[in-house]
């Protein structure tokens, strides 16, 4: 069974995870109504694993680049959609997601990786250099947050 698809969007800049988020919608369903199990979320990180100029950054960003990484573990930053941001918010710790390469010749789930820490304000929205800045974001109100993940 397969629900409605939502996106997310999400971009790697100077070092970070460049790629868009989804939710599925699909879920687990309990065996019984009154069997207490919870729903889980399915979550879907897009990501440009090849050269893509954005206001004379290059945002590629791929699971190679998340293996290289300290830890493997990276900000997922950039997110410039509410309805993505909303899903960024709704994530859980430790929840899982699939790393999808997008907008390449071989598109498709790269691997899978897990969130390590919970929303918290995008700094490339106040960064005037960065091609994800936001003059409209506030730092005492910020409308822009990201995640971290980490390789599973």
């Amino acid at each position: 069974m397969k629900g409605p698809e939502e996106k997310r969007t999400k971009t790697k800049n100077l070092g970070r995870a460049s790629a868009q988020v989804e939710n599925s919608s699909l879920q687990k369903t309990p065996v019984s109504e009154d069997s207490g199990e919870a729903l889980s979320s399915y979550w879907l990180m897009k990501s440009e694993p090849e050269s893509r100029l954005e206001k004379g950054v290059d945002v590629k960003f791929s699971i190679e680049d998340l293996q290289a990484q300290p830890r493997q573990t990276t900000c997922w930053d950039g997110v410039r959609n509410y309805q993505a941001r909303n899903f960024l918010r709704a994530m859980r710790l430790d929840e899982e997601a699939f790393f999808y390469h997008s907008n390449c010749r071989e598109p498709g789930i790269a691997g899978l990786v897990k969130i390590v820490k919970e929303a918290y304000p995008d700094h490339t929205q106040f960064e005037k250099n960065n091609p994800y800045y936001d003059a409209s974001s506030k730092e005492d109100n910020p409308k822009w947050s990201m995640r971290s993940l980490i390789l599973s």
